[in-house]
């Protein structure tokens, strides 16, 4: 039986004192651009499992929004878009830790759990996207302020920018324009896995 974790643990998991980041130009996506060696504290670690479990989020979030299958052919493919980039998004930061010598979490390790009928509609699935997106551009734009290895800033807000194309996306099909706030709303770790929280069982 595979043992599932609470978020206090996810956030601990593993930490142990500061850890070794290697990060190569083999690893996939955004994070590449920090190829060097550097030690992470325990701070920046528990902001890497933070943030991989939003991307298990993300990805488990657009599967279940495409079977669900809301939109025409230009929809699904942006679903399909978003979820591969949620996608590299976890491969790139789940390289941290294996790099750390610590085991990332995995689909296996967390439950999700959603409103009631939020894929029935295809007002639903929207709304829970731009919601979700908030959510991970929000904890990104706190890690970003937050870590205290610069090699990882960068890359962090190259996701978060990712995720700023995501919500702008979600947040037109509701009628959205485009530009919403100038200065959009960082959150605290506390704050970002108060969030999470809500869709884990």
């Amino acid at each position: 039986m595979t043992r599932r974790f609470n978020r206090a643990e996810l956030l601990s998991r593993g930490a142990k004192g500061g850890a070794a980041l290697v990060v190569t130009t083999s690893t996939v996506g955004a994070l590449a651009g920090a190829a060097r060696a550097d030690v992470l504290p325990d701070n920046d670690l528990a902001y890497v499992r933070l943030l991989i479990a939003a991307e298990l989020l993300g990805v488990d979030f657009y599967d279940n929004a495409l079977k669900a299958q809301p939109y025409g052919a230009a929809g699904q493919k942006q679903l399909a878009r978003a979820a591969f980039n949620e996608g590299e998004h976890y491969t790139a930061l789940a390289g941290i830790l294996t790099a750390s010598n610590q085991d990332p979490a995995t689909s296996a390790d967390i439950d999700f759990v959603y409103p009631k009928e939020a894929f029935a509609t295809t007002g639903a699935i929207t709304r829970l996207a731009v919601t979700l997106e908030t959510l991970f551009l929000g904890a990104y734009l706190g890690a970003v302020a937050g870590v205290q290895n610069a090699a990882l800033r960068q890359p962090l807000a190259q996701i978060a920018a990712n995720q700023a194309q995501h919500l702008a996306v979600f947040g037109a099909l509701l009628g959205r324009t485009g530009f919403e706030l100038s200065f959009p709303t960082a959150l605290s770790i506390g704050d970002a896995s108060d969030g999470l929280d809500v869709y884990t069982a």
